[in-house]
């Protein structure tokens, strides 16, 4: 949200706040709404303690926002004592842990909520510009969603845990700290397995509150007319490697998804496989909306890309992480991934 890298915020852990060294910072929305843009918030945009911080503004950036709004759902308020936890000395955001609601509906979800009050937003503001950050919570864990959304997915069709992973004792300590105890935070692998299934059948729930805001923007015929990016903050670890969730720099964790819709955009529709870092994002939105980013941020706007997706692209992207009190540093480029720790660990 800021165009920085990490070694300009200083933002390294859950914590700081980027603002405590960098006070005048212009964000995204706040270029926005420099730009007379109506900016909103719901949900998961700047950090949270999820599910802790659930219904709260959690680590949010005031300035960056005219309105915000913090759903907390069922899974939140209700369901919690519920949970399937197979990792109990874990807190449930970083833990093997689900729930199948049988009771609830998709809407009284957090992440059913975010979607309504999203599509209120859309009500209200849609004769003006606007800058709405719509930030679903799952599939963080726990995985908690309604029952039907596990039903999609069969056991037969949950792959079993990798095996053969002997290779990981020639790795680096930090290549697989993110995961204690290796592998797969202690649990079995048909432990691994429930959670994959609820992992599955998280990301199916929010691809459902997705195509609720989608289809508001059909309805109030601005789909033609409003830039649309979905991306996530990092990637996952399913049981490669033996590790789980986030935190490490591997492919699984560092590469995330990313779709942009642009109107007039000629590449609309087609798959691109260049490299291309988060960080793109501002100085993107910024060409797309005809606004001029702050000379501070460090990505390139992707806007040939959208026009020419088989544009030949030179930038690499670069992922960092603190594992242990050091960092790790990652480099990738369409053919290779290259990646360092302190040699000293």
């Amino acid at each position: 949200m800021t165009g920085l890298r990490p070694d300009t915020t200083k933002v390294f852990n859950l914590q700081y706040h980027f603002r405590a060294g960098l006070p005048e910072v212009v964000t995204i929305p706040q270029m926005f709404m420099k730009a007379g843009y109506y900016a909103a918030r719901v949900g998961k945009i700047y950090h949270y303690g999820n599910p802790g911080d659930i219904g709260t503004p959690g680590l949010d950036d005031a300035p960056s926002w005219n309105h915000t709004v913090n759903p907390a759902g069922r899974d939140k308020t209700a369901l919690e004592p519920e949970i399937i936890n197979y990792t109990p000395s874990r807190g449930l955001g970083s833990a093997m842990c689900f729930l199948a609601d049988k009771q609830g509906k998709p809407e009284e979800h957090t992440d059913g909520k975010v979607a309504t009050e999203v599509i209120k937003l859309l009500d209200e503001h849609h004769t003006k510009p606007f800058f709405i950050a719509c930030g679903f919570y799952r599939p963080h864990c726990p995985f908690i969603a309604p029952k039907k959304y596990f039903d999609l997915y069969s056991r037969e069709q949950i792959p079993p845990m990798p095996v053969g992973l002997d290779y990981t004792k020639s790795l680096p300590k930090a290549a697989l700290s993110s995961t204690q105890p290796w592998p797969w935070f202690g649990v079995t692998a048909d432990e691994a397995r429930d959670s994959l299934h609820a992992y599955w059948a998280t990301i199916s729930f929010v691809d459902h509150q997705i195509g609720r805001v989608l289809d508001a923007l059909e309805r109030l015929e601005l789909a033609e007319h409003t830039v649309v990016v979905f991306w996530s903050d990092h990637g996952y670890h399913v049981g490669e490697h033996g590790l789980w969730m986030k935190q490490s720099l591997y492919e699984n964790s560092s590469r995330v998804p990313l779709v942009v819709a642009a109107p007039d955009a000629k590449g609309n529709g087609t798959s691109c496989g260049r490299t291309v870092e988060l960080l793109d994002l501002y100085p993107t939105l910024a060409d797309l909306c005809g606004l001029t980013p702050p000379a501070t941020v460090e990505g390139k706007s992707l806007r040939p890309l959208l026009d020419n997706p088989q544009l030949a692209w030179e930038r690499p992207a670069f992922t960092q992480v603190w594992r242990g009190g050091f960092p790790g540093y990652s480099v990738r480029t369409e053919r290779y991934r290259y990646t360092e720790w302190d040699s000293a660990h």
